[in-house]
């Protein structure tokens, strides 16, 4: 008996993840989640939806982010149909100047994600010299000295997030 695709998650659609304004997140398309082989409920559109502001992992507050410091978030959602978020790993960048960000050192891994998780996009943050703290679902996409990158849309993770090209 082939078992090679048995307790498969995916996302079956691009859902258009994208950035909305302050620290909110919009989708352009309904998901379409199967998470260990069982579809999921979909997620409509959502424009300007409050993100969430607790782990998926933890149930906590997500950790703060220094400055010169780099984070990845993964953005999914569970077999009910809610959108969850979780943050993988902090890493520190080459020293940036002021309000500009610096280059990565190395890409921030990816958290473990929970049984009950489809990814759908994953996004990259920088802090700058001149940034206090940085917190995801609640601090603003684009804060001064802050470099959010592009979510990217996935149908599965790749390995490790892709820092080259920098976003």
């Amino acid at each position: 008996m082939n078992r090679r695709y048995e307790g498969l998650t995916q996302n079956l659609v691009n859902a258009g993840f994208v950035a909305g304004t302050t620290s909110t997140y919009t989708t352009t398309v309904t998901t379409e989640p199967v998470i260990n082989g069982k579809f999921g409920t979909t997620l409509g559109v959502q424009t300007n939806t409050a993100s969430p502001t607790t782990d998926a992992n933890t149930g906590l507050a997500f950790p703060l982010v220094g400055p010169n410091k780099a984070t990845v978030l993964v953005w999914g959602t569970n077999l009910a149909g809610a959108i969850k978020l979780v943050q993988g790993s902090i890493e520190d960048t080459v020293p940036g100047l002021t309000n500009t960000v610096g280059a990565f050192k190395s890409a921030p891994q990816f958290p473990a994600l929970p049984d009950d998780f489809c990814p759908m996009a994953y996004q990259l943050v920088r802090t700058a010299p001149s940034v206090v703290t940085w917190q995801a679902g609640t601090s603003n996409w684009t804060a001064t000295g802050v470099t959010c990158g592009t979510m990217q849309n996935v149908n599965v993770l790749p390995d490790r997030p892709q820092i080259v090209p920098a976003t």
